[in-house]
């Protein structure tokens, strides 16, 4: 890979965009990864609620003009920010969501490392064949989500979200790889399937709620939340208690992390590295959280 003059001049300005974003474990992990490559990186939060597309676009501005090498998008605007881009890569105009803007020459071009991240993150849960995967949620993180396995080639996702345009957007979205529906309800969602992911907010710090009722869950079916704060989300400790077996967002974000620092750089961080700083912040946070 080329270092587009990284590993030169020693410094890399990357950072994340959205609201809440105070508990993000990015800057720790980007910041440690640079470390271990001999980078003195600076990962900044620019925490903005509310941002409209006028704001928005002062803030993708600054990230053009200020010396970045490109920043994160998160919660609320993996959507709003993609018509504010100069380019898109292909995954992420397919899905309209974008998690990683990179700077070059000027412009802001969107990718979409969710969905490489939860590809990596989910592969070893999936069977051979007849996987049916409830995915609750149909914004920035769900159409992430469902690109992801669609292109581990799972052929029956079923697509809940409390606003049924937006999923109606992504099964359309997704009918070129066919195997995409709308489910009504999330009981028909859950009807059947062997894996159920969260891809919405839901039980994200401070919120303690969950995306289906527990009574839904059991011990056939997998189940994964792409919220990492906490750790083990309510839904999450529900699907351990019935049995099920689960997945924390913990692989999702340092791997989509890892796939945008590369993007950034152009330098293959160490994940094993991102890893531990994670687990860090997550330690640090469950102390202070039980301590209050």
């Amino acid at each position: 890979m080329s270092t587009r003059g990284y590993a030169a001049s020693k410094k890399l300005l990357t950072g994340l965009i959205g609201a809440p974003i105070a508990h993000s474990a990015s800057p720790a992990m980007h910041e440690r990864a640079a470390e271990a490559l001999g980078l003195r990186g600076h990962y900044q939060l620019i925490e903005v609620a509310g941002a409209d597309a006028t704001g928005l676009s002062m803030m993708l501005e600054g990230v053009r003009r200020l010396g970045f090498a490109g920043v994160n998008v998160t919660y609320p605007y993996k959507e709003a920010v993609v018509p504010l881009l100069d380019a898109l890569a292909p995954g992420a105009a397919a899905m309209g969501a974008v998690n990683t803007v990179v700077v070059k020459d000027g412009r802001l071009t969107g990718h979409n490392t969710d969905t490489t991240g939860f590809a990596r993150a989910v592969a070893p849960l999936l069977a051979p064949t007849g996987n049916a995967i409830a995915l609750i949620g149909a914004g920035g993180v769900g159409k992430a989500i469902a690109f992801a396995l669609a292109s581990l080639d799972v052929t029956d996702i079923r697509i809940f979200d409390r606003e049924p345009a937006r999923a109606e957007t992504l099964a359309g979205l997704l009918s070129r790889q066919g195997g995409a529906r709308v489910a009504a309800t999330v009981e028909d969602a859950l009807a059947g399937a062997t894996g159920l992911v969260n891809g919405t907010p839901v039980g994200m710090l401070p919120n303690r709620g969950m995306p289906v009722p527990a009574t839904l869950l059991h011990e056939r079916l997998w189940v994964a939340d792409a919220v990492y704060s906490p750790l083990i989300t309510p839904l999450l400790a529900a699907a351990r208690e019935r049995g099920a077996k689960i997945m924390t967002g913990r692989e999702l974000a340092i791997y989509q992390a890892a796939d945008a620092f590369a993007l950034f750089t152009g330098l293959a961080p160490s994940t094993e590295v991102m890893g531990e700083a994670f687990d860090e912040v997550m330690v640090a946070r469950s102390s202070a959280y039980h301590a209050a």
